[in-house]
């Protein structure tokens, strides 16, 4: 920060109009990235009047601002030059009406230490404000004793000028690294031109800053030929031996800090992990995908739904079989026999169930499965959905009405028309409802159920999805397409080819989908629809269920297993947790906080996690 004021002179006779404050002229020099206004980055020069003298260039009092740009092979400083900062007082004229301070900055191309007329680059005018308003008059004097006039008297001398007042000069010099920086930078140095040579002595640097450069992009490389290394941050690693080279994450990463790492030698690398770290895998090959395992549960399933957090999970099937689990499918609980089940639902903490019975009655459960009670209907049920606190429920009737309760199941009220209701799902809230028909449209609500308008086109609609907002919808064609609606069902569009589309689960968010084919795989899009990929094995699949963020599935086939499914998004947590590449392979890391390192680049044709 650099502080300036201009000198002044003084009449001893004349009462001219007051000559307007000087306000204090402040500079403030900082680094300027490499950007629009400097392409290879350079000094920033910001300038203004100090409005609340407070001795600090506040934010509100820059009024100008000046570039001392680089040029594309070395900025000031890297080829000897400084960059150099006067400020002096500006006269009442063209430029400053009732005059200020100029602001002048250039390079000491000539190196003389003062900033000549022909290098200046950049001149900024801090001026005087008006004129403040009168102050009240004041008292009036008491009258004097009339005398009588004298002849005039001579005119008096014109007072002596004042000093004038001492240039403010800055001068920015490359700073190498080292203790004050340490990746180099600026030392910006200022004071007055006490001797007015123009030259910003070493006597008169009254203040000494430093714009320091963040971490360049490469620091150094270290081949490793060893079976191990521990890494440091910011730093590149040659992975060139015959054998793998593990690699270890810095213990103690700053948010920001990098390491890269290339295969150079034939045995690859491996990254390992410390206690608490984990790499995110999203976007890297292979690091967004589904793996599915089958449970020891074998059944004509039909339905599957889970918790908000996917540990409480149901299964049912057409059989007859109703099985809960509390951790997240590794054990499952019969509770229910004897139904031909046809739907299930659940709320987001997994204790309030409803279940639907093709023929029977609609079954619901408020302590996760324990214990049961029945509507005492008997209707061709065909699909429930539950809004997130288990109080909004609808079910739907085949060739009957589609029924909605607002009190969890207590009452219910009768819906629409009489159609082949075949799927119906609900937003969180239980406001935006979206239901299929066997054979003609798909009909949306926004009113909890109360009013319902028909929607895409007649088709053999069999299995829906929403998003918690209700926001994006998804719907299933048995031999057809998936469906997707962005707008809270206004209109729909076709995301896949034509299959033998089942049931489909969706993350709270959307993005996440998972969907059903009866005689192929499962398929599974991580980016809402625009992309798909086959997952698991060929089956009879009928069933998906998802968790609010789409990282735990389950799913069901006709006549065989229940499956896990598990997203991966990163590593394994902690120091079981790997990624591997080969010969060739080259990634960058950094480390974005809370134990995460973050992909940021990388060449990759073999990469593999561990624990699979």
């Amino acid at each position: 920060m650099l502080t300036a004021c201009g000198g002044g002179s003084s009449d001893d006779d004349a009462a001219p109009e007051p000559t307007p404050r000087a306000a204090t002229t402040l500079v403030r020099v900082a680094s300027e990235s490499a950007g629009s206004h400097c392409a290879a980055g350079g000094t920033r020069v910001e300038s203004g009047a100090d409005a609340d003298g407070n001795g600090q260039l506040g934010d509100v009092e820059v009024s100008n601002t000046q570039y001392i740009c680089n040029g594309l092979n070395g900025g000031a400083g890297a080829d000897g030059r400084s960059m150099l900062v006067r400020v002096r007082a500006e006269a009442i004229g063209a430029n400053c009406a009732r005059g200020g301070s100029a602001v002048t900055a250039g390079l000491d191309a000539d190196g003389n230490g003062a900033l000549d007329a022909g290098e200046v680059s950049s001149v900024a005018y801090v001026c005087n404000g008006a004129n403040g308003a009168d102050g009240a008059n004041g008292a009036n004097g008491s009258n004097g004793s009339p005398g009588s006039t004298g002849p005039a008297g001579p005119t008096g001398p014109t007072g002596p000028t004042g000093a004038a007042g001492l240039d403010a000069l800055v001068a920015v010099v490359a700073e190498p690294a080292g203790a004050n920086c340490a990746y180099g930078g600026q030392r910006v140095q200022s004071g007055q031109d006490a001797n007015r040579n123009g030259v910003l002595d070493a006597g008169e640097v009254t203040t000494t800053a430093y714009a320091c450069s963040a971490a360049p992009a490469e620091t150094r490389w270290v081949n490793v030929t060893a079976a191990t290394a521990q890494a440091e941050s910011n730093t590149g690693y040659l992975a060139n031996a015959s054998g793998p080279v593990v690699l270890t994450l810095p213990a103690s990463p700053a948010v920001g800090d990098w390491i890269k790492v290339t295969g150079v030698g034939a045995g690859g690398w491996t990254i390992a992990q410390n206690a608490g770290q984990r790499i995110t895998t999203i976007g890297l090959p292979g690091g967004n995908t589904v793996g599915w395992a089958a449970q020891t549960l074998t059944g004509t399933w039909v339905a599957t739904a889970m918790s908000a957090d996917g540990a409480r999970q149901v299964a049912a099937a057409s059989t007859g079989e109703l099985y809960t689990s509390e951790d997240a499918g590794a054990h499952w609980t019969p509770r229910l026999t004897g139904q031909t089940w046809s739907g299930v639902a659940i709320s987001s903490d997994g204790l309030k169930i409803l279940a639907a019975s093709n023929g029977g009655a609609l079954y619901l459960s408020t302590d996760g499965g324990i214990n049961w009670s029945n509507d005492g209907s008997s209707r061709a049920w065909t699909a429930v959905a539950s809004s997130a606190d288990g109080t909004r429920l609808v079910a739907t009737d085949y060739l009957g009405r589609i029924w909605t309760s607002s009190d969890s199941g207590g009452s219910w009220t009768a819906r629409d028309s009489n159609r082949a209701w075949r799927t119906v799902s609900s937003s969180a809230d239980g406001r935006v409802l979206v239901a299929g028909t066997n054979g003609a449209q798909l009909y949306v609500s926004a009113d909890y159920g109360v009013s319902w308008t028909p929607r895409a086109s007649g088709q053999f609609w069999w299995g829906s999805a929403a998003s918690a907002d209700g926001r994006r919808l998804y719907a299933t064609v048995d031999t057809g397409a998936v469906w997707r609606s962005d707008d809270f069902g206004t209109t729909w569009e076709t995301v896949t080819t034509s299959r033998d589309w089942r049931g489909i689960a969706t993350s709270a968010d959307g993005r996440y989908v998972v969907a059903a084919t009866s005689g192929g795989t499962l398929y599974e899009s991580p980016d809402g629809g625009q992309t798909w990929r086959a997952t698991a094995d060929a089956g009879a699949w009928t069933a998906v269920a998802s968790s609010a963020n789409g990282l735990t599935l389950l799913g069901g086939k006709s006549g065989g297993a229940l499956y896990a499914g598990t997203r991966r998004t990163s590593t394994t947590l902690g120091v079981s947790g790997s990624l591997s590449g080969g010969q060739a392979d080259a990634l960058q890391l950094q480390y974005v906080g809370g134990g995460v390192f973050m992909p940021v680049s990388y060449v990759l044709a073999n990469l593999t996690f561990a624990p699979q």
